[in-house]
């Protein structure tokens, strides 16, 4: 899993520098802000339901996550392995009561 996330990571950055998307170095907030426009744009999708839409919103929040962590140069397939044992971990609902 580790190495076929950093090769998304790698495919998704490369993509996005051969689009132009990179020509200016973009603020993290800014890269953030796109990913929280694709969740934005997901939920419109679900709540009218067009999950043929939705699927490919929950897909622009994938690739726009693995390009700013190829523009940031972060290990994502690391990163994700070692989050996932820190919440197996964790307590049931985190301790809290949702």
């Amino acid at each position: 899993m580790l190495t076929m996330l950093n090769d998304l990571r790698d495919e998704c950055y490369q993509n996005a520098l051969l689009k132009g998307f990179h020509d200016e170095k973009r603020e993290v907030g800014t890269a953030l802000a796109l990913i929280h426009s694709e969740v934005s744009e997901a939920l419109e999708a679900h709540r009218h339901g067009n999950i043929e839409e939705f699927a490919e919103e929950l897909a622009d929040i994938i690739i726009r996550t693995l390009d700013t962590a190829g523009s940031e140069n972060i290990d994502i397939g690391q990163a994700v392995a070692d989050k996932m044992s820190k919440n197996r971990q964790r307590s049931r609902l985190h301790g809290k009561n949702y």
